[in-house]
C-alpha cells in the first residue's frame, strides 16, 4: 500500500519578513545610549582616538570606530588631518544654542502675546524659521472660537504666511533666494503668491515698512499680520502675528494690530538683548 503524500502547506508571505521585536528596539536603544557615551567622553577628553575610547567605555574597537564615522558623516565630530583622533565640532554647541534660544524665546514673547490676546481677542502666534518652512513655538488662541489650521509644533509654508515673508524679508537676499528655491510652491488659495520671483518682489516692501502680510494666502477669510524678533545679534529670530477675519479688518483695526505688534516685537527684542543702536558693533 502506497504512502499518501504529505501535502505541503502553503508558505505564509510573512514569513520571512523581519519581525520588529523586542530584541530589535532594545538593540536601537542600545546604539543610541552608545553614541552619547561617545559624545560625553569626548566632551571630558577632546580630541581623542578609537583605542582610547574603546578602552575608557569598554566597547570594541570595530564599534567606536563605526559610530564615530557616522558622526563624522552627520557633523558633530571631525576628524583631525590623517590622525586617527577624532574631537567635537561645535554642531553640538548650535543645537544647544537653538535649544535655549527658543526656551528664552517663548518665555519672553508669552507675556506680550497674551496682552496681544486680551487687547483683540485675537489669535496671535510666534513662530520661527525650519528649513524651507515656518514652525509654530507659540500660540494664543482667539477667545470667540476662531478656527484656524495652525497649532504648536505645525508647520506652514513661508511664502503664504505672513510670518514667512517676515523671516524672508530680513534674509539677505541671496540667502532667501535659495532658501525660496528648495519651497515647493503649493496655492493654499486662489491668493497664495505661486512663484519665487513673486515672493522676493514683495520683500523689500515688507522689510521697509517693518511688516509681513498675508491677505487670505494661507487660508480663506483670514488675514494675517506678523513683525520680526530680533535677538541680541540682531538676527531675525522668529516672527510675530496676530490672525483675525477679513470682516473684521477695517483701516482703522489694521493700522492699530500693526502698532501693537510692533511695540511686542521691539518688547520681546529688547528681553533678549536686542538695541538697535548696537545691534551692528
Amino acid at each position: 500500500m502506497k504512502a499518501t503524500p504529505r501535502q505541503r502547506k502553503p508558505e505564509d508571505p510573512s514569513a520571512n519578513e523581519p519581525l520588529d521585536t523586542g530584541a530589535d528596539k532594545a538593540e536601537s536603544v542600545s546604539a543610541v545610549d552608545k553614541v552619547f557615551t561617545i559624545l560625553a567622553a569626548m566632551g571630558e577628553l577632546g580630541a581623542v582616538g578609537p583605542s582610547e575610547l574603546s578602552q575608557r567605555l569598554g566597547m570594541s574597537k570595530t564599534t567606536v570606530h563605526r559610530f564615530l564615522q557616522s558622526l563624522k558623516g552627520l557633523g558633530y565630530v571631525a576628524q583631525e588631518g590623517d590622525t586617527d583622533r577624532y574631537r567635537l565640532t561645535i554642531r553640538l554647541f548650535e543645537l544647544g544654542a537653538k535649544a535655549l534660544e527658543n526656551v528664552d524665546l517663548v518665555r519672553e514673547a508669552d507675556t506680550e502675546m497674551r496682552r496681544i490676546g486680551q487687547l483683540t481677542r485675537e489669535a496671535v502666534h510666534l513662530g520661527a524659521f525650519d528649513e524651507d518652512a515656518i514652525i509654530y513655538i507659540h500660540k494664543i488662541d482667539a477667545d470667540y472660537g476662531l478656527r484656524m489650521q495652525s497649532r504648536i509644533g505645525r508647520r506652514n509654508p513661508l511664502h503664504s504666511t505672513a510670518i514667512g515673508k517676515v523671516l524672508l524679508a530680513y534674509m539677505p537676499p541671496e540667502e532667501a533666494r535659495e532658501v525660496l528655491s528648495k519651497v515647493e510652491f503649493k496655492k493654499s488659495t486662489q491668493k497664495t503668491l505661486a512663484s519665487a520671483e513673486a515672493v522676493l518682489s514683495i520683500l523689500p516692501r515688507v522689510r521697509q515698512q517693518g511688516f509681513g502680510e498675508d491677505n487670505e494666502e494661507q487660508e480663506d477669510g483670514l488675514l494675517c499680520i506678523a513683525v520680526p524678533v530680533f535677538d541680541r545679534f540682531g538676527r531675525v529670530i522668529a516672527g510675530l502675528s496676530i490672525s483675525f477675519p477679513t470682516m473684521r479688518c477695517g483701516a482703522d483695526t489694521k493700522a492699530h494690530y500693526v502698532a501693537l505688534l510692533q511695540q511686542a516685537g521691539t518688547a520681546i527684542s529688547s528681553r533678549l538683548g536686542h538695541h538697535p543702536a548696537s545691534a551692528s558693533d
